[in-house]
């Protein structure tokens, strides 16, 4: 990863400490926008009667039993597409308002939801109208361990990723990990196939599916804030949108790492294989050790990794990074395209490479261009400063590295990804 100095360091490890205090307050049960919960009862979840007891129990530690599906006990009345007059699941979400109806907060899971391995199968969400739409609407403390298979969801999501449209969370600021969703999610903006946002952490999930959205749609989150982190997570979904369309995420302000994307993506601006717009405020936007095969389509700022790599304004003090990444898929577009970053504008791409063939691009803002044979070099990547090591065969991992290659057969792979 690129050495970050000077007030980008100062400003990167300042997010990690704000972060890591947030973590902090979190594993206390204590909400991190200052909410502090009331004695909440722990619920052992074996039917969608004691799901839906948990919007009672924002605080506790809820352990789910076993799956719940359509023939659970519930599920009917509550998570059907009959249930609520149609509109199916209403997601676990309190919202508290002000004088004369003015909006006021909006309050989440504060403790723990364990899954403990179990699934959440055939939820159906259709809520176009409304924002904080997933099984849960909104989440501050800690879930864990579960899958939300075959869900239908559909919200509206606003441009904000506090609002978002996922199947397991509609806005994130708490950790999520070891989780996965499969299924279709729709929504205007802020959609993703897990989550719409999260300015927490997210780590080793994954999703599959159908995710389309208008702005920042992605097939695992659909915005990843400036205090968010992804690691160690995937996307195989096929994605859509409009502007700011990736394959990971649609819009990262904050941190992706050890990461990667296949599948298809299509949109018509900001739109990339990993990440469609890598870029924020005040902070860097981070792309590190992660890479994506998925295909791409798009109108312009189109790339194999990322579709534009910095932030809007020139002005700004920071800029983004894409560092120990690349990209290998089919790349199409009209304007600014590249195979791996479509426009860079104030950003920097280190280290980083793209297969010029199976892209079908010779050129690109960012990175080194290279043949698939090389591609599949070790030497390719050694010499770029990569953590790798080969391995004998594609069945077999060494975790003490990043990265691992079967040399002359394989493109670098993830030392954690499944076999």
């Amino acid at each position: 990863m690129k050495t970050i100095r000077g007030p980008k360091r100062a400003h990167f490890l300042a997010r990690m400490s704000i972060f890591l205090i947030a973590a902090a307050l979190i594993a206390g049960m204590v909400g991190c926008d200052g909410h502090n919960p009331p004695p909440s009862q722990n619920l052992e979840v074996r039917t969608w009667y004691d799901l839906n007891a948990i919007r009672s129990n924002l605080a506790g530690n809820h352990t789910l039993m076993n799956d719940l599906d359509s023939s659970t006990p519930g599920y009917e009345e509550l998570a059907s597409p009959t249930a609520n007059r149609g509109k199916g699941w209403q997601p676990i979400v309190f919202r508290t308002y002000g004088f004369a109806g003015t909006a006021g907060r909006v309050l989440g899971l504060e403790g723990t939801f364990d899954g403990q391995g179990h699934e959440i199968r055939d939820l159906f969400i259709n809520r176009p109208d409304e924002d904080f739409v997933g099984l849960f609407g909104s989440a501050y403390g800690v879930i864990k361990d579960i899958g939300v298979v075959n869900a239908s969801v559909t919200g509206r999501g606003t441009y904000s990723y506090s609002g978002g449209v996922g199947a397991l969370v509609g806005a994130n600021d708490g950790l999520v990990s070891n989780s996965y969703s499969t299924g279709n999610v729709s929504g205007r903006s802020s959609v993703g196939g897990l989550m719409g946002g999260s300015g927490g952490l997210v780590s080793n999930c994954y999703s599959t599916g159908n995710v389309s959205g208008d702005s920042c749609a992605g097939g695992l989150m659909g915005e990843n804030s400036a205090l968010g982190i992804v690691t160690s997570s995937r996307s195989t979904a096929s994605v859509s949108g409009s502007d700011m369309v990736g394959g990971l995420v649609g819009d990262n302000a904050g941190t992706v790492g050890n990461s990667y994307c296949t599948g298809r993506v299509t949109g018509n601006y900001y739109v990339g294989g990993l990440v469609g717009f890598n870029g924020a405020s005040g902070f860097p936007a981070i792309v590190s050790d992660s890479y994506s095969s998925a295909n791409v389509t798009g109108n312009k700022y189109v790339g194999g990794l990322v579709g534009e790599n910095g932030f809007l304004w020139t002005d700004m003090e920071e800029d983004s990074t894409v560092s120990n990444s690349y990209s290998a898929g089919n790349v199409t577009g009209d304007e600014y395209v590249g195979g791996l970053v479509g426009w860079n504008h104030g950003g920097t791409a280190t280290n980083s490479s793209w297969d010029t063939q199976t892209s079908g691009q010779s050129t690109s803002a960012g990175g080194m261009g290279k043949t698939t044979a090389e591609m599949k070099n070790i030497a390719t990547f050694t010499g770029a400063g990569w953590n790798i090591i080969t391995v004998a065969d594609i069945n077999m991992r060494n975790p003490a590295h990043i990265w691992n290659i079967v040399d002359g057969q394989t493109y670098p792979f993830l030392s954690w990804q499944a076999i």
